[in-house]
């Protein structure tokens, strides 16, 4: 990761709203309205990375990885993975108002449109600030273009999605690229996301990081989870 100067006490700010907050692209062209912001689809999809390819961490997703996921694929060498477990309640009537308080703020970090977090890669290992994420729905009949429009028009400040289809070992699914304004910092940063329906679920992936230059820096670990990503 390069130093940005002028950049730290928004690098600052940032770590401090994103801490314990789940923060938040190529295929056959199907640019649709993204659902938030206006229902724009001006905004144009990022160019894939001309960054080198991610090296192989290793694969995630089967039983024994540190993320037993419906898909596997491979995480970029240096980024660390780990499963995301909602707190259990304690069960005492006396932390009755203390267990709704966190269920509300678990529900409101843990959750996004349809799906719900199970997995974060952190980037910081490798030199970079950001995670990739996976997020996990119930069975249902939304496809994969749904199940993304509603991950999407779920973070606030989301803006100019661009929706594309694209295949991966045997599977078809959706990806997005888009901007997230900030009303604090006053400035937009990249995200994507993709997602896939299987038959436990549809899932999705999503890459974020603290700005636009951690974006791209991080873009081709994105790029090798989508590459690689099988059933499991």
């Amino acid at each position: 990761m390069r130093g940005r100067a002028g950049a730290g006490w928004r690098g600052a700010a940032q770590v401090l709203l994103l801490a314990g907050v789940l923060a938040g692209c190529g295929g056959s062209d199907d640019e649709g309205a993204g659902p938030a912001a206006s229902a724009t689809a001006s905004g144009q999809p990022s160019a894939p990375s001309t960054a080198s390819p991610a090296a192989s961490g290793g694969r995630i997703g089967a039983a024994g990885s540190a993320c037993r996921l419906p898909v596997t694929f491979e995480v970029a060498r240096g980024w660390k993975a780990k499963a995301i477990a909602a707190p259990k309640p304690s069960g005492s009537p006396a932390d009755e108002f203390a267990e709704e308080l966190r269920n509300e703020l678990v529900d409101g970090l843990l959750r996004q449109g349809p799906v719900t977090a199970v997995c974060e890669i952190d980037a910081k290992p490798a030199g970079n600030i950001g995670f990739l994420r996976v997020w996990k729905g119930e069975r249902g009949d939304a496809d994969a273009r749904g199940v993304l429009q509603g991950f999407v028009t779920a973070e606030e400040g989301a803006r100019h999605a661009t929706y594309r289809t694209f295949t991966s070992g045997g599977l078809t699914g959706a990806r997005v690229d888009y901007d997230v304004w900030s009303e604090l910092l006053e400035e937009s940063k990249k995200e994507c996301a993709l997602a896939v329906v299987t038959a436990d679920g549809p899932v999705v992936v999503h890459l974020g990081g603290m700005d636009d230059e951690e974006h791209e820096e991080m873009l081709p670990a994105f790029e090798l989870a989508q590459r690689t990503l099988r059933t499991a």
